[in-house]
């Protein structure tokens, strides 16, 4: 019995060859620090969307890979220029670059975001409503965990949310850690035809926090 079709939007990750091969030569090179053997599938990108703000005008991706959640982003209504894409990988940071060339495309550490946001110009318009982090947190020591979502969190609105995928069982940030940073964090959508299956997460300041926040932005 013949299977039937997949919708065009479930595509699992990999069938787009030129993108994925780019993804898998850079996988060889430093499994280590490429957190997947294919980039991200079309489902999980609607599924990544899906979690923004409402009117979110203003987004940073983290680990923008092969662009699939840049083109996304930008399909959605989020402008380029309202775009900061933060690629570590030399090879993919010029991928990103060539294909889109309006948005803010920086190669660099996820932990140094607020200063690299900063110096690129970014935040000259303003803190971001979302961020959006293709970066493989749960391989991630505690430490790093903390140094990126500290830096994170130094980007966004009061009420901003950090949007996280996983092919793990539950949150790649523990219920503890988030405690210390002051965090919450909600279970989104889950992408079955994604290569591996992904969960989304969505991460935002506990109410005392966003005030705090808030009133810190204001003196700023």
């Amino acid at each position: 019995m013949t299977s039937p079709t997949r919708p065009e939007e479930n595509k699992p990750a990999g069938s787009d060859t030129p993108e994925a091969w780019t993804f898998f030569r850079q996988w060889l090179k430093n499994p280590l620090a490429i957190a997947a053997l294919s980039p991200s599938g079309r489902q999980l990108a609607r599924q990544m969307i899906v979690e923004l703000p409402h009117a979110a005008r203003r987004v940073i991706e983290l680990g923008g890979g092969t662009g699939v959640f840049t083109r996304a982003l930008i399909g959605h209504g989020i402008v380029p220029k309202d775009l900061l894409v933060l690629e570590l990988n030399e090879a993919l940071y010029q991928h990103l670059r060539a294909r889109f060339a309006d948005a803010h495309v920086v190669c660099g550490d996820a932990r140094e975001l607020k200063a690299i946001a900063t110096a690129d110009g970014f935040l000259d318009r303003g803190l971001a409503d979302a961020v959006i982090s293709g970066l493989g947190l749960l391989s991630m020591t505690k430490r790093t965990q903390v140094e990126i979502l500290q830096a994170a969190f130094s980007t966004l609105t009061p009420e901003g949310r950090f949007i996280q995928f996983t092919y793990g069982p539950k949150s790649p940030v523990s219920r503890e850690l988030l405690a210390d940073l002051g965090l919450s964090v909600r279970r989104g959508g889950f992408a079955w035809w994604n290569m591996p299956p992904a969960s989304v997460y969505v991460y935002t300041r506990n109410r005392s926090r966003a005030v705090h926040a808030v009133r810190t932005e204001g003196k700023g």
